[in-house]
């Protein structure tokens, strides 16, 4: 059962089951399949999902990885929080690779002046912005102001 599509007989002979009892399955729509003239061609997929079992994935390509990081910064006004937050999405939105974009959220909760910034993407661009914002935040020192040229 090399190939995508397989007759009535094949499936009765893999599933262990009765010719007439896979016909039935198609006939009752159980089991979907495929006319093709007189004949039943079914999916190894259907089959396999009609019998329980299941299917090996198919190699979903190189291995890629994400990371997934939240920056928690404290003593952060609401006016300081716009300021960081626009200067991180500048950093985001530019130099990296299109085609794997960083995701990248900001809030702000004013009852604790506390700032979170929530960040996913590949480990070379997380990185990069974090690095970026361990420079612009220079440590335990307060947040400079960020300002256009």
């Amino acid at each position: 059962m090399k190939d995508d599509m397989y007759s009535v007989e094949q499936v009765a002979d893999w599933l262990g089951l009765h010719v007439k009892t896979v016909r039935g399955y198609i006939r009752s729509g159980r089991l979907p399949a495929v006319r093709i003239g007189k004949q039943y061609r079914i999916a190894r997929a259907d089959a396999a999902a009609l019998a329980g079992r299941t299917e090996p994935a198919e190699p979903a390509g190189p291995a890629t990885v994400e990371v997934s990081s939240i920056v928690q910064i404290d003593g952060v006004d609401r006016a300081t929080a716009d300021r960081l937050g626009t200067f991180v999405l500048a950093g985001v939105n530019t130099g990296h690779d299109p085609a794997h974009p960083l995701r990248v959220q900001t809030i702000h909760d004013e009852e604790r002046n506390r700032m979170k910034i929530v960040v996913l993407g590949d480990a070379a661009a997380t990185a990069d912005l974090l690095r970026l914002l361990d420079g612009v935040l220079g440590g335990d020192g307060p947040v400079p102001e960020v300002r256009r040229g």
